[in-house]
């Protein structure tokens, strides 16, 4: 009899690649990181050089490798990553990158976005999403509007998972969640639409082979096997929108079923069993990473993301931040801070959005500063909460997940604005790297109940009434503030 498989599960990050070994029995064995830094060369951009996740990938997977042991590593069966969604990766006939990919967060294309909806009137029935500039066919047509020669050359558009995967595996494919948030994929019907293809100048030969993510789709080619000392019949699944791998690695599969990542950007994450919609309030619907599963999302692009930024700024580490706040605290006098540092998705698609501080004065402090940060995030991940409730999603509690999940104070704020009960699995940081594994063990053949069972939990915050009654107040103060705010900018 052979020995039980071990699996291996990525996630390409914003800010890193995150790798995780997985026993079959579902053990977490070994975990590691390599970080990677984002261009932004121009206002409202960002990108990222696909090489340098391909760089990452490796020096994760080194750092991986001299953690296990020689029997668990050469257990290895399969692999699967997960990654973050949108990006545009354009290859031409040759394989060769012809530009940085575009990635999720970057709002360049916004005048591409209404010029898509007009040419497919259908947009929002066929996609069940609204056009937004982090999705990646506006950002095709601002290529061909502003790089035709680029342009005409594109062979091939890939996710960055999807890139990735073709370097390790040398087969284009991609799953459903990813390519849901393309807004060239039929959600309801799980295929790419011709129709949304023309609108936006592609064609169907242009896009990889569309599988769900439990599926192989290819083997690990001999030079990675060789250089990370796998074995050689290593298999790779097709994996996850990032989003849709962190549901996966908390066991959020089931209709109801809800989660809340605190990672660059925010989510709140619920399972459905139907493409339910709500376009006009910038609620994502997309594809699960399990077959006949759906997910509908509240996006914010600025979460754990405004935390480090305002570290940056006052020259501390997060954690020496957070120490001097303590849970369960509201601070009724400091002062509010819109987070949408990078433009804002749920509820405002707004690319041009920018944060700000409100009613500062000089008694206020850095802590003041700093407990404002933290609510602002938590007052926008409330404005996502009620877009989920009008469009039919009303979860009872919800897991947290990203690196933002190890606070205290941040999960208890949280709880208290969302009036929710929001509790931390063990090992809340692995995340979409911990859901792949599970797709790349699901690719062996192992069945969906034993692999997507619910984690430990290692805390549970419950919301305090007077708390959030108090907070009920500042949010109608930040809600207020949108717009006037806006209109300066």
């Amino acid at each position: 009899m052979s020995a039980p498989p071990f699996v291996i599960g990525l996630d390409l990050g914003t800010s890193g690649v995150k790798a995780v070994l997985l026993s079959a029995n579902g053990e977490l064995v070994a975990e590691a990181v390599a970080p990677l830094e984002v261009s932004r060369a121009q206002p409202l951009w960002s990108e990222q050089a696909p090489a340098d996740w391909l760089a990452a990938t490796d020096q994760a997977m080194q750092a991986l490798r001299s953690q296990a042991s020689a029997a668990d590593w050469q257990g290895v069966r399969a692999m699967a990553a997960a990654g973050q969604m949108h990006g545009a990766v354009l290859l031409d006939a040759e394989g060769t990158v012809l530009r940085p990919a575009i990635l999720w967060n970057d709002g360049r294309s916004q005048l591409q976005c209404a010029e898509l909806e007009l040419r497919e009137p259908a947009t929002t029935q066929i996609t069940a999403n609204r056009a937004m500039a982090g999705f990646t066919a506006p950002k095709l047509m601002w290529v061909a509007a502003n790089e035709p020669a680029i342009f005409a050359r594109v062979a091939k558009v890939l996710l960055p998972k999807d890139w990735l995967v073709w370097q390790l595996a040398g087969v284009m494919s991609s799953d459903c969640s990813d390519a849901a948030g393309t807004l060239w994929l039929n959600v309801a019907e799980r295929c790419w639409s011709e129709a949304m293809l023309a609108a936006s100048g592609m064609r169907l030969d242009q896009m990889p082979a569309l599988h769900e993510g439990p599926d192989a789709v290819g083997q690990l080619l001999p030079i990675w096997a060789a250089r990370w000392g796998l074995p050689v019949d290593v298999q790779l699944a097709a994996g996850a929108g990032d989003n849709a791998g962190g549901a996966v690695g908390v066991g959020v599969v089931r209709p109801g079923e809800g989660l809340l990542s605190l990672g660059t950007s925010g989510v709140i994450f619920v399972a459905t069993d139907g493409p339910q919609a709500n376009p006009d309030r910038g609620v994502h619907t997309f594809c699960h990473a399990l077959p006949g599963t759906w997910h509908q999302m509240a996006v914010l692009l600025s979460a754990s993301s405004a935390l480090s930024w305002w570290c940056r700024i006052c020259g501390l580490a997060p954690a020496q931040l957070l120490a001097s706040l303590p849970a369960g605290e509201v601070r009724e006098s400091a002062p509010l801070f819109l987070p949408y540092l990078s433009g804002e998705r749920t509820p405002h698609a707004d690319p041009g959005a920018t944060g700000s501080f409100h009613g500062l004065t000089h008694t206020h402090s850095r802590d003041d500063l700093s407990y404002a940060v933290l609510e602002g995030v938590a007052f926008a991940f409330a404005d996502g909460m009620a877009a989920l409730r009008e469009a039919g999603s009303d979860p009872k509690r919800l897991l947290a997940i990203g690196g933002g999940a190890r606070s205290d104070t941040w999960l208890q704020l949280l709880a208290d604005t969302l009036c929710i009960q929001i509790d931390r699995p063990a090992g809340a940081e692995v995340g979409p790297a911990l859901g792949a594994a599970r797709l790349a063990m699901m690719s062996l053949g192992a069945a969906r109940d034993e692999v997507m069972r619910a984690p430990d939990l290692a805390q549970t915050f419950s919301a305090d009434a007077a708390r959030s009654a108090a907070l009920q107040l500042r949010l109608a103060r930040y809600r207020a503030a949108y717009a006037p705010l806006r209109a300066l900018s």
